[in-house]
């Protein structure tokens, strides 16, 4: 029987000292009291319970909630134990501007899921927890909350229970970890990593420190030289807040980070809004960098969103509804997070990755009170934040009363102070098992042949580090980190990287903290992926159990054909998944039909004409065209029209040239704006033919094309 305080002394004595330095680090500010976000709330032990079940699904993610679903519709008893009072994760805990990538790719209960809650981005995360209850009450699956694990029992690689620190312990025939951060397949010694693989170890180009591909220039205060000491320009006065004082690695080396976590909140412009609560032990003096860099350069343009042009930056994101990090200094807590995922963290950088690590480092109760306060000490973080955005007189005022505009929703997390219940745990534990999950699946260079669900984000990671850089000789602040890098098509996700090796444990499936490397991990990461991960094991689970075999021993073209029946899409076919936009009139040229250069990224949440539309994935300035070469039926007078769909993340200077004859006409566009599905370019006078070229110089935002129309003109 293996308990989870089963640990080395070397390795106890060791973690003494890593736990002693991470609560010392954390302890600094207060923690909020009850009625406020909690990530840990003891439980009183109850008198020990024995619970039988076939599957035993621990964590209330997304992943979770299709688990169970899907095994329970196959016939099998299942309980859901979540350790917090919520089920859903972060579709119900405020990510609601969902990450979809291709909408089309995207089946079986995920589908179902947006479907019947009436739209795929922008509801309310209480009614996403509303719906996820009401399908599992349909499904029959028995929801449990507010279960933390305390220990496991294994036998000849098998997990035959688990302890919750209620007193429960559940005897399951199949297991399946869907938390966040690997805590169950960690207590059963199952293979792990947490932090960056070097560049080498799976020959990535985003691999390690300092990848040069993408976000080179997105959010490094606008590459001026803010200093980062406490007096500027003197190092002997200390480094300011929130800069770290660990040096970074070479380019391409590892390390044991974790990319920034953060809350994503619900804002609302009503005159019921809730002002930004002012966090006991609020200290104005930790926000001294963004201080500094709001005033030092009066040509910064705050766009209060995502932005990619010379001289602007968020500093935060603030819209209706779901809010996100958009700054060099923003809602993401760089640094704050690497404890988070199994209690440790070890500085320093390397070229050659560790041994996968096993077991539990710290006992659980130990490490999730490590947790708690890492939790509180994020909440604290960007409740600061907002309040000194509102009210701080080193906020230049016209920024501060664009803010107040703004406050937190009433009708959201009425129970936590309308502040979200879950942390953006963007990545803990990455399981190790036999096939990893790379780059070069992501970017079809290689593609596995048991796919049990497609992934089609681009690998997306937020900044991991701030520290101190010298350039052009002077001594100055970077994040490093972040990237966003998108490829040509979905791609499939393989069965291997969902289980364990066999050797280690043959009742256990993995959704949510797969086998993957830490830049494949960006982006199968997303909520969505999550549900149809755990649809698909929760389909293997029910078929190991029927058949009384491991895990690793599923008939794949058994499964696969279940997935398919039950409606997951397994392999990326546009013809046949996608859904074509509506008619419309004139001559209508699709994307499908340009010429581009540089590296597009296709989407497919709401085309103007076709399947698809593509966008710059707001990188590679200056690197990408899109050309359209269109031959008219007859000579005349046509209206020509670029095709999209507006958002405030778009260019708000996109460069076009139009090209009839030998005569050009160079023209920028607001993409943040449109009529009738897009922006007229002018009306022309065309014999033969005409060429629209949509480029990426210079843009501000987001460069998406759909297509091109020309309407005929009497």
């Amino acid at each position: 029987m293996i308990h989870v305080k089963q640990v080395s002394k070397r390795a106890g004595w060791m973690m003494a000292v890593v736990v002693s330095a991470a609560l010392y680090a954390v302890g600094c500010h207060n923690v909020t009291m009850a009625g406020e976000p909690h990530y840990y709330e003891p439980a009183e032990p109850g008198q020990p319970k024995l619970i039988q079940c076939d599957v035993a699904v621990y964590g209330g993610t997304p992943a979770g909630v299709t688990a169970a679903i899907q095994a329970a519709r196959e016939g099998k008893s299942v309980v859901l134990f979540s350790f917090n009072r919520h089920v859903g994760g972060m579709t119900s805990g405020g990510l609601t501007s969902t990450d979809l990538g291709r909408k089309e790719s995207i089946g079986g209960i995920a589908l179902e899921f947006y479907n019947r809650i009436g739209k795929a981005r922008d509801y309310r995360p209480g009614e996403a927890e509303t719906l996820y209850r009401k399908m599992l009450d349909q499904a029959g699956v028995n929801v449990l909350l507010g279960r933390a694990l305390s220990s496991v029992e294994m036998q000849h690689q098998r997990l035959v229970s688990a302890t919750m620190e209620t007193g429960e312990t559940v005897r399951a025939a199949m297991f399946v970890d869907s938390t966040y951060e690997g805590d169950l397949l960690a207590a059963a010694n199952v293979s792990y990593h947490v932090g960056r693989e070097p560049a080498a170890t799976y020959d990535e180009s985003l691999g390690g420190q300092w990848q040069d591909v993408s976000w080179k220039d997105v959010y490094q205060f606008c590459r001026l030289p803010v200093s980062p000491y406490v007096i500027a320009n003197d190092p002997a006065s200390g480094l300011l807040p929130e800069i770290a004082a660990e040096a970074p690695g070479k380019p391409g080396e590892g390390d044991f980070k974790v990319q920034a976590y953060n809350f994503r909140l619900q804002l609302s412009l009503g005159a019921d809004r809730i002002a930004f609560p002012k966090p006991r032990g609020y200290d104005a003096g930790r926000y001294a960098l963004l201080a500094r860099f709001l005033n030092f350069d009066k040509r910064i343009d705050w766009r209060l969103n995502y932005t990619t042009a010379p001289l602007t930056d968020g500093p935060v994101q603030m819209r209706l509804g779901d809010s996100n990090n958009a700054g060099s200094f923003s809602s993401d807590y760089v640094g704050g997070s690497h404890r988070w995922p199994d209690g440790t963290y070890n500085s320093g950088s390397f070229t050659e990755l560790p041994p996968p690590r096993q077991g539990l480092p710290l006992p659980l109760r130990e490490l999730y009170e490590l947790r708690e306060r890492i939790f509180q000490d994020h909440v604290n973080y960007q409740q600061g934040l907002m309040y000194f955005l509102a009210n701080d007189p080193q906020v230049p005022e016209t920024l501060r009363k664009r803010v107040n505009a703004w406050g937190l929703d009433p009708l959201e997390f009425t129970e936590t102070g309308f502040w979200p219940h879950q942390l953006y745990v963007r990545e803990g534990r990455r399981m190790v098992s036999d096939y990893v999950v790379t780059q070069a699946d992501c970017e079809s260079r290689r593609i596995v042949n048991d796919s049990v669900g497609l992934a089609s984000y681009p690998m997306d990671s937020h900044f991991c580090q701030r520290v101190v850089v010298e350039e052009d000789g002077i001594q100055t602040v970077r994040n490093e980190g972040g990237f966003g890098h998108g490829f040509p098509k979905p791609y499939p996700v393989s069965y291997r990287s969902i289980v364990p090796k066999k050797n280690e444990c043959q009742n256990l499936l993995v959704p949510v903290c797969l086998s993957s490397s830490h830049v494949a991990f960006g982006s199968i990461r997303m909520e969505p992926v999550y549900m149809i991960l755990g649809q698909s094991v929760g389909t293997a689970a029910a078929m190991a159990i029927t058949k009384q075999i491991a895990v690793q021993d599923v008939d794949y073209a058994k499964l696969k054909a279940k997935l398919e029946r039950d409606g997951q899409r397994l392999v990326w076919n546009q013809q046949a998944v996608g859904k074509s936009a509506k008619p419309l009139a004139g001559l209508v040229t699709d994307v499908a039909e340009a010429k581009t250069t540089g590296s597009w990224t296709s989407g497919a949440l709401a085309p103007v004409c076709g399947l698809t539309y593509l966008h710059d994935a707001n990188n590679g300035k200056g690197e990408k065209t899109v050309t359209f070469n269109i031959n008219v039926p007859k000579p005349g007078t046509y209206q020509v029209k670029l095709l999209y769909v507006a958002s405030g993340n778009r260019s708000s200077k996109t460069p076009v040239t139009v090209t009839v004859s030998e005569e050009e006409k160079k023209l920028t566009v607001n993409q943040r704006r449109a009529t009738a599905n897009g922006s007229s370019l002018g009306s022309f006078r065309i014999h033969d033919s005409v060429t629209v070229t949509v480029a990426n110089q210079d843009t501000d935002g987001f460069v998406i094309v759909d297509g091109v129309q020309l309407l005929p003109q009497d």
